[in-house]
């Protein structure tokens, strides 16, 4: 469901709740969350915040650790996700979530909300990146670092979930100032268009396309995949390649997988260029 009953109310009166997650590497179902934090706002003012530490499947790499410097020891003794996640919705389900590109964590934690069989939030999403990149000019990118030194807001520790969370908020305040937003519906028309929770439903959308259902279960069962591709070098013929995850972005929808070629390397396929899929048993 998609609620659109909050879109003509004033961002003053309703919860904006900025959220982030640190995960243990850049694709869901591959990956894990490492860190989520949400900090709960009205008016601007913040009421109430969220944050733990989250214990991944796997060991993290020296390289994920130098981004986040989240380390294996320090979430030895966390709680798994589903220990959290529930708690983490209860919190943010009945508010406008704002992240600093927003779906890159709405896809790691939908895929855990629908593992779980928890319900995903009907509420639409805010990304502050979209919403900054039509509202600040000057910068010299739109990462949140860079806006926050840009603006002189208090950016905390970089990369660690509550602090960027905090750093979100901060931005999206200044955005509806500068541009006068008085209410929700102004600001999706600001960003472009709401972005809704269950547009990264892997579930939904393997129930909808075949290829989709087929990518799934073989990402899930640890099998290759069997596709014929209408773009690139290959256009047309059948190629064997092992799946790790699927994105879904508001650009388009894409599969990671590594080709037997080069093992080493992932590559982009999008959906809607994947005309069949099928498992290798």
């Amino acid at each position: 469901m998609k609620d659109q009953t909050v879109l003509p109310k004033k961002w003053t009166e309703f919860p904006i709740i900025a959220i982030d997650t640190e995960t243990s590497g850049q694709y869901p179902m591959q990956d894990d969350l490492c860190e989520i934090a949400a900090v709960k706002s009205v008016g601007g003012e913040v009421v109430d915040t969220f944050q733990t530490l989250v214990k991944p499947r796997e060991k993290m790499s020296d390289f994920i650790i130098g981004i986040h410097g989240i380390t294996n020891e320090m979430v030895q003794s966390a709680p798994k996700i589903d220990e959290v996640l529930s708690g983490f919705i209860d919190f943010v389900k009945d508010g406008v979530i704002v992240g600093h590109h927003s779906p890159f964590d709405l896809g790691f934690l939908v895929y855990d909300i629908e593992k779980q069989g928890l319900e995903i939030p009907s509420q639409p999403a805010l990304c502050s990146s979209l919403i900054s990149r039509n509202s600040i000019v000057g910068p010299p990118n739109h990462k949140l670092q860079t806006l926050v030194k840009y603006l002189d807001l208090d950016g905390g520790q970089a990369h660690r979930a509550l602090d960027d969370a905090k750093a979100s908020l901060q931005l999206l305040m200044k955005c509806f100032e500068k541009k006068g937003v008085g209410t929700f519906e102004e600001a999706f028309k600001l960003q472009g268009s709401p972005l809704w929770w269950k547009d990264f439903s892997i579930r939904g959308k393997g129930l909808q396309s075949q290829q989709w259902s087929k990518v799934v279960e073989a990402i899930e069962s640890g099998k290759n995949l069997e596709i014929i591709y209408s773009g690139g070098s290959m256009k047309g013929k059948k190629r064997i390649f092992r799946p790790v995850s699927v994105v879904c972005s508001p650009t388009g929808d894409f599969m990671v997988a590594f080709g037997e070629e080069e093992p080493d390397q992932s590559k982009r396929f999008y959906f809607k260029k994947l005309n069949e899929a099928e498992v290798i048993p």
